[in-house]
């Protein structure tokens, strides 16, 4: 069930499963909503969710910092269902030790709310690895992983 006094809804979405769309017009700069859940240790996400197949991308984990995870699937909200967009409308932002999704374009009614994942990889982000974590956002800038930018 959808928090009525958020901006967005959540349903299916063409990109991935479910997906956040506005149910009212979102200025740019808006914070929109804390990405929220527990607070784990990344030792305690790895423990939760071993990656034995190279499919833990699928869980709701988002690290703050080194010593800091947020997994939204324990006691987590809306937030964890919007989804990467290689052109994204919204961003990540880190907020004395929170995680906050803010607009960065304006966001029109009915517009699925997106914003880039960019994971990063303790590994080189060699093709296999970027065919691992596929992205299908359907941008016209998608670059095919959800994965981070090279720097």
């Amino acid at each position: 069930m959808t928090d009525t006094s958020l901006p967005f809804e959540v349903r299916h979405s063409p990109i991935q499963g479910f997906g956040g769309y506005a149910t009212r017009p979102i200025a740019a700069g808006t914070r929109i909503v804390e990405y929220a859940g527990e607070r784990l240790t990344p030792e305690a996400a790895e423990a939760r969710y071993p990656d034995v197949i190279g499919e833990r991308h699928h869980t709701y984990l988002f690290a703050i910092d080194d010593e800091v995870v947020v997994d939204a699937a324990v006691n987590g909200n809306e937030a964890r269902f919007l989804n990467h967009s290689c052109a994204p409308n919204c961003d990540a932002v880190f907020d004395d030790g929170r995680i906050w999704i803010d607009a960065i374009h304006d966001i029109e009614v009915g517009e699925e709310l997106v914003y880039d994942y960019a994971y990063i990889l303790p590994e080189r982000h060699t093709p296999a690895a970027k065919k691992r974590f596929p992205c299908f956002c359907g941008a016209i800038t998608c670059r095919g992983t959800i994965l981070a930018k090279k720097r």
